[in-house]
């Protein structure tokens, strides 16, 4: 979560030039529902692809397949949260 006031205008002079996705990513890791939802996912061990397939419908997520993967979920890709 950044530290910085999200209701001054200088918090957010670089969303002029992001993408609409970028945008959309901005405004939902700010979600306090998504983030606890992402904690939950995140807390999972083992491979439970229902569990991962119902959170990416919740919050209308779709991910890449990493080149070669034999298509499995891996939360690993949601980690940016942590980052951002």
């Amino acid at each position: 979560m950044p530290s910085s006031d999200w209701r001054a205008p200088a918090a957010y002079a670089h969303a002029d030039h992001i993408s609409a996705a970028g945008f959309a990513w901005e405004y939902l890791r700010r979600d306090e529902d998504y983030r606890r939802d992402f904690r939950r996912i995140k807390a999972i061990r083992s491979e439970n692809p229902n569990a991962r397939i119902a959170f990416s419908e919740r919050w209308g997520l779709r991910f890449r397949d990493r080149p070669g993967s034999t298509r499995r979920s891996r939360t690993a890709v949601l980690a940016a949260v942590t980052a951002a």
